[in-house]
């Protein structure tokens, strides 16, 4: 045998066995089972001078407080939570107006959630003397509490 034909037989055997593992982590991947988000920990953020004080994931809804870190207060706040998927959810709260360093108060968006729930939140406001609108975003994500 010669042997450029050995390592070529040598490259197609474990190219195949290679190929084949692939596929096997290939259709876990597409059937979920490697899903990274099933391991996941549950997670609030709200960027750009917001911040979720507190959050919780039920059946019936999302529960949070969005707190103002701007360093000044903020007028005509609204906000937003939308998802969709298995979870459809397009509520929101406000507006209303938050001092600096207070926040919204525990607020209950209703949807109906089953499974790992993750949603968009929009945050749109003023600042204290100013009539430009802002707008910033987040997001929450989770399992279901009890």
């Amino acid at each position: 045998m010669k042997k450029g034909q050995a390592a070529m037989e040598f490259l197609m055997t474990y190219g195949w066995a290679i190929l084949v593992v692939l596929a096997a982590i290939g259709a876990l991947a597409y059937f979920g089972v490697l899903s990274p988000d099933r391991f996941m920990p549950s997670k609030c953020i709200v960027t750009g001078g917001f911040s979720c004080s507190e959050y919780k994931i039920t059946a019936t809804g999302v529960q949070m407080k969005i707190q103002n870190n701007l360093g000044v207060d903020a007028t005509g706040v609204t906000i937003t939570l939308n998802s969709t998927g298995a979870n459809v959810c397009d509520v929101a709260y406000g507006p209303v107006d938050i001092n600096n360093g207070a926040d919204t108060g525990l607020q209950t968006y209703a949807c109906d959630i089953t499974g790992r729930y993750k949603g968009d939140i929009g945050v749109f406001y003023s600042k204290s003397g100013e009539e430009v609108t802002h707008t910033t975003t987040g997001s929450v994500s989770g399992n279901i509490e009890q």
